[in-house]
């Protein structure tokens, strides 16, 4: 048998851009309830930016995918605040490789709270999943962003990896070439 990846204990504390502490930390399947309830206090509009569409909460796959969380073929990070039973996760992350199509490049996602959007927490979870991705020989990040969801695009544009963009009904699809190891 062999040992769990250390990313499934990923903690890096940070702090946002007004000084509070976070937690940038990796999802655990206990974080459930954690996540459902993220889900219920986001705003309709943030729901539509991230998903493309409305919804009224996780889907029976997203639920069942909290488990796979391996940190190979799939990573999910969170953001909280509080401690224990005052925790409440106010952004996440995620890449999701599909090892069929191209087994060096994953799709990456955010979302977060809009109470704590402009607080740098993109750029955080963006940060620390590049870090993941390339511990796990991954070359490549794409994404998927609403044509009109210019603070992510921002963000995108910030990150400072090399980055190909084309725009295609409304979506603009993007692809980062992650940075190496030194040899």
């Amino acid at each position: 048998m062999t040992a769990p990846d250390p990313d499934t204990r990923y903690r890096q504390p940070i702090r946002l851009r007004d000084g509070r502490p976070a937690l940038i930390r990796a999802l655990h399947a206990d974080d459930l309830g954690r996540l459902e309830r993220a889900f219920a206090q986001l705003d309709r509009q943030t729901i539509y930016t991230r998903f493309f569409g409305h919804r009224k909460g996780l889907t029976d796959a997203e639920r069942a995918a909290i488990a796979r969380n391996d940190f190979v073929r799939r990573a999910h990070l969170l953001v909280t605040v509080g401690e224990g039973d005052d925790e409440v996760v106010i952004g996440s992350g995620l890449y999701v490789v599909d090892r069929e199509a191209d087994p060096s490049s994953a799709e990456v996602a955010f979302v977060v709270e809009e109470d704590y959007q402009g607080q740098g927490l993109a750029g955080a979870l963006l940060r620390a999943l590049v870090d993941v991705a390339r511990r796990h020989g991954l070359r490549r990040f794409t994404a998927e962003v609403l044509a009109h969801n210019a603070p992510m695009l921002a963000v995108f544009k910030r990150c400072g990896l090399p980055m190909t963009s084309r725009s295609e009904s409304g979506i603009v699809k993007l692809a980062f070439e992650l940075p190496q190891p030194d040899a």
